[in-house]
């Protein structure tokens, strides 16, 4: 179920896949602090984004691989783990996060990824909203430096203030990735009705956990 509470306390709170009090989150945390929340925040996010190398094919592992501490420790993963991990760091710093939900359409999708899903549609691409001034600011950092200049694509870049999400257009303006649906913000990752939407659109599902 959704969420559109605005309670500190439950948006920095320790989840079962948000795993901010675990010891490695708490200490990359602390040595990404910055003198206020906007430079925390986007120090959070920029490192997100670049240390952590994209993968789409990790959208198949288990429950445990979607947690905040098993993304650190891999270094790899794809939008959902990426803004668990960073929601987690954001909350390690006493900033307010929740993850946020949409469908959204790949017009530059390799082909090779199309054919594994069937489709140009990316169902549950998850993103991080930051509580930052009294507001909610989406932040996307899924696509590090790497992938996204391999997909000709422009960079996200987060300045604290406006939504960082996808680009709709490529460096030369043509159609890149369309939002089609919201899905809502939570508090946690609702695996389960993930999985299910999984199994409907693409035929597969994480239900088996490989750890």
């Amino acid at each position: 179920m959704s969420s559109d509470r605005t309670d500190s306390a439950l948006f920095c709170a320790a989840t079962e896949f948000i795993d901010c009090d675990q010891p490695a989150i708490a200490e990359l945390a602390r040595s990404l602090q910055q003198a206020d929340a906007r430079a925390t925040a986007i120090a959070l996010f920029n490192w997100v984004r670049d240390h952590i190398r994209y993968d789409p094919y990790t959208a198949l592992d288990g429950r445990r691989q979607y947690r905040a501490s098993a993304v650190l420790e891999r270094g790899r993963g794809y939008c959902v783990q990426k803004a668990v991990l960073l929601a987690a760091l954001a909350r390690a710093c006493g900033i307010p996060a929740r993850l946020g939900f949409a469908d959204v359409r790949n017009h530059k999708v390799p082909p090779s990824l199309r054919q594994v899903m069937g489709t140009d549609l990316f169902v549950f691409h998850g993103y991080v909203e930051l509580l930052l001034d009294g507001r909610w600011v989406k932040a996307t950092p899924a696509f590090d430096p790497h992938t996204t200049a391999k997909a000709g694509a422009l960079l996200v870049e987060l300045d604290g203030e406006h939504d960082a999400t996808l680009h709709p257009v490529d460096p030369a303006g043509a159609p890149h990735i369309e939002y089609v649906r919201d899905r809502g913000s939570y508090a946690d990752v609702p695996f389960e009705e993930m999985q299910q939407v999984f199994a409907e659109v693409y035929g597969f599902s994480q239900a088996v956990d490989r750890g």
